[in-house]
């Protein structure tokens, strides 16, 4: 399992406010932030649980755009509580909240596409029906 990823981000402002709201339902907020006088050049914010830094975007040449990332929701209500904060806040819808049983049985999730274009998930994997 990943400890923490990130990926660069083409307004950096821009990103912070979309994924501080996109991802407050579930349950990440902002952790930290570093800043050019730290790393010398790069800057960044860190999202997650208290205390756990495991999502970053920053500064720097993105390496491509499209990523998928799927974050973990502990209900179905969060998974539609992330979709919708994530619209609120700019994403653009890419699958709405339900079940895809396609993935694996008692999957539910939503998709949204972030204001680079890369493809966020929340995923709930629930009992199977």
């Amino acid at each position: 399992m990943f400890d923490h990823m990130g990926f660069a981000v083409s307004d950096l402002q821009r990103s912070h406010d979309f994924y501080l709201h996109a991802l407050a339902p579930l349950g990440y907020g902002l952790v930290m932030s570093i800043g050019k006088e730290q790393t010398g050049g790069y800057e960044g914010h860190a999202f997650g649980p208290a205390g756990q830094p495991a999502f970053w975007i920053g500064t720097g040449e993105a390496t491509s755009r499209g990523l998928h990332v799927a974050l973990r929701a502990q209900s179905a209500e969060q998974v539609e509580a992330f979709h919708a904060a994530a619209l609120a806040a700019g994403g653009r819808d890419n699958g709405a909240p339900g079940p895809r049983e396609h993935y694996a049985p008692g999957y539910f999730g939503a998709f949204v596409f972030d204001p680079d274009g890369n493809n966020v998930e929340a995923v709930y994997r629930g009992p199977a029906a």
